[in-house]
């Protein structure tokens, strides 16, 4: 199932199913707990983030190719970071480049986001795509000189500004993609392809980070994981390929679908 999240023509926000035709049945309830599809077809005027997530937990260095482009060394755990909630942005609304904190070297990745359905804790790894409601398209979008230079090696700064987190145009439920690990993902920067690869590549695939990212730890209804990019990032290209004003940002992961964004200047 397709779930999507709306503003329909008289301003009201919500969650609809898209069926085969295109058209979008509304939801009701809690898609995390109680909810019903109901028979009512919903004009869509505008389409959202498919959630506002209860946090957001990002994976660096995950792909083994991605780690060699970067001359780091394959983590003995996973590398974790946050995303502040604000960073998230709607499908076809712009990325803005930072003009306040002004960054020059603003940077892709495209990445399969995890949404955990249900509280857990010290989830196994044979258990832990049992807490998966589904899956979603990502931009780890990233400002490498806030990431890597002025913010003496944290990496939030550089990753947390607003409009950095695209996520969408939907949810696909964990019923329509057994296996997470084996899903083609692409950036495509202005109709040029600069990532391609599987998520089969990952170091710690996605039942490994669940089980890490709940150890001693709960996850909420509504956590999103980000699970990491693949080699091809801007930063690594020669010369390095940093977003300008204009691009246009598709992420394009299989059995999900694209995430397109365009790219402009923050307004101060």
């Amino acid at each position: 199932m397709k779930i999507i999240r709306y503003i329909d023509l008289t301003g009201t926000t919500g969650f609809g199913k898209i069926g085969d035709n295109g058209d979008v049945n509304k939801i009701e309830g809690d898609i995390f707990n109680n909810y019903k599809i109901t028979e009512e077809i919903v004009e869509v005027k505008k389409v959202l983030a498919p959630l506002m997530p209860s946090s957001i937990l990002c994976i660096g260095l995950n792909y083994r190719r991605h780690a060699a482009e970067s001359n780091m060394k394959v983590p003995e755990f996973p590398v974790l970071f946050l995303k502040a909630v604000s960073s998230v942005q709607n499908p076809g609304d712009p990325i803005y480049i930072p003009c306040k904190l002004v960054s020059e070297e603003v940077d892709y990745e495209c990445e399969l986001a995890v949404i955990i359905g249900k509280e857990c804790k010290n989830v196994s790894r044979d258990d832990a795509l049992n807490y998966v409601f589904g899956y979603t398209c990502a931009n780890d979008v990233s400002a490498r000189d806030w990431q890597i230079r002025y913010n003496s090696g944290q990496w939030c700064r550089g990753k947390t500004f607003d409009s950095f987190c695209p996520l969408g145009p939907h949810i696909v439920t964990s019923d329509e993609i057994k296996n997470p690990n084996d899903l083609q993902i692409k950036t495509i920067l202005n109709g040029e392809i600069l990532q391609n690869w599987n998520t089969r590549d990952m170091i710690f695939d996605v039942a490994a980070l669940i089980e890490f990212l709940s150890g001693s730890t709960t996850l909420l209804p509504g956590t999103v994981i980000l699970t990491g990019t693949p080699h091809g990032v801007g930063k690594a290209s020669k010369p390095p390929r940093w977003l300008q004003q204009g691009d246009s940002v598709i992420i394009d992961i299989e059995k999900i679908g694209q995430l397109i964004n365009p790219v402009e200047l923050e307004v101060i």
